[in-house]
């Protein structure tokens, strides 16, 4: 039985790599704040949006692992425009996104570990860390470590959520709602931009697709990948849920403000879950805020500069050898300066970030959906009529939602 297990657990990768990088601010910060400012209210938000992105996260493990390329090679097969669009909006907040997934790891860390209370001190530590990690264990390493990361974080949250559920005194109430005014949309905007992840992620998901199948004695072929990736889906949904809850029966009209302070804001919701839910629950909280934090830093330090590299190569039409290593090196030396110097501005970056996530969603969408119905697709993995149908009602939902927002600022 063990080695049935062990086995099932090899042929896992790719999405359990997409739930590390999707679960981070999206689901700690975002999914908390969600429960602590509007209770369960956001839940159709929570799961709407998961919907709707699905075929088009769905799509990079189908595509690479039917076409044996990523869909970056498929981007340029559409044209060296659509390549170059990606670049640049990729260049534009990579180092915004790996400083603010550092920036909370940091908090976490320094109210886990001590030592030092300076984020920037963190920061440094955490993304050397991790850089080694990368270095020395590249590609297999990180796929093994995900699994032990993500069981570690599904264990602790469930049972934080179970023992909040039963300690609280309120009644639960599970009315939907629309937020109204430039703030609360704002806010929606960014929980939406970054929940479960940006739509770019797909890239990342085909190019970790390739490296698993470079593995042999794991046989991960297009269904295999197309399970492992619902595996992964499924598991980001869940735990969104878990995270508003946590929100919702703790923080819920407590009358508590965040602050904007990594290490203070850590330290907020450490307090606000230990004294509600007893101090004794404070290694199982600390375990499931740090993992989810130090998974996404983790992969997103890896994959960004996977893609970049790839997508350098394409345009230039040239292998360069040490290519990754440069955009890696760029990557963490760049987010070490915007944490020095631009610290004070963080808030305002994630905002940035996240709505810009949001916007050029239906970019990837659309492009995405155009690779896997197109001539370069075998047909035997085409989406089914089904897909195509959940596919148009996300590319408008996307479009529409967008819209929305800029005629409501």
């Amino acid at each position: 039985m063990f080695s049935s297990i062990n086995n099932w657990f090899k042929k896992l990768g790719p999405g359990l790599l997409f739930a590390g990088a999707a679960i981070g601010v999206s689901h700690l910060v975002q999914s908390t704040r969600a429960g602590a400012d509007f209770g369960f209210g956001l839940i159709w938000a929570l799961v709407l949006i998961h919907i709707v992105k699905y075929p088009f996260f769905q799509f990079g493990p189908r595509y690479a692992t039917a076409t044996g390329e990523s869909l970056l090679e498929g981007y340029k097969k559409l044209g060296k425009s659509v390549l170059a669009a990606y670049f640049i909006i990729n260049l534009a907040t990579i180092f915004t996104i790996q400083a603010a997934v550092t920036i909370v790891t940091a908090g976490l860390a320094a109210n886990l570990f001590g030592i030092t209370t300076n984020p920037v001190i963190w920061s440094i530590v955490i993304t050397l860390i991790c850089f080694l990690l990368i270095i020395i264990g590249k590609y297999k390493l990180l796929d093994n470590l995900m699994k032990i990361i993500i069981i570690t974080l599904t264990i602790s949250t469930i049972i934080a959520v179970t023992i909040a559920s039963l300690k609280t005194n309120t009644t639960t109430n599970f009315t939907q709602i629309l937020p109204e005014g430039s703030i609360e949309i704002g806010f929606l905007i960014a929980f939406l931009g970054w929940m479960p992840a940006p739509l770019d992620v797909s890239i990342w998901q085909s190019l970790w697709a390739i490296e698993k199948q470079k593995d042999k004695s794991a046989k991960f072929n297009t269904k295999q990948a197309i399970f492992d990736f619902n595996i992964g889906f499924v598991g980001t949904l869940f735990l969104g849920i878990c995270f508003v809850s946590l929100g919702a029966l703790i923080m819920y009209n407590s009358g508590e403000t965040f602050s904007n302070n990594s290490v203070q804001f850590s330290q907020q919701l450490i307090n606000l879950y230990t004294k509600n839910l007893g101090s004794e629950m404070y290694i199982f909280i600390t375990a499931a805020a740090f993992t989810t934090m130090f998974s996404t830093t983790l992969t997103t330090l890896d994959a960004s500069p996977r893609a970049m590299t790839k997508t350098f190569d394409l345009l230039t039409s040239k292998s360069h050898k040490n290519m990754y290593w440069f955009w890696i090196s760029f990557l963490a030396i760049g987010t070490i300066a915007i944490l020095l110097f631009f610290m004070s501005e963080m808030g305002m970056l994630i905002k940035i970030a996240t709505i810009l996530s949001f916007l050029t969603a239906p970019f990837f969408a659309i492009i995405n959906y155009l690779l896997v119905s197109g001539k370069n697709m075998p047909k035997e993995w085409r989406p089914s009529i089904q897909l195509k149908i959940l596919s148009w009602f996300g590319i408008i939902f996307l479009i529409a939602f967008s819209i929305w927002y800029l005629f409501s600022l």
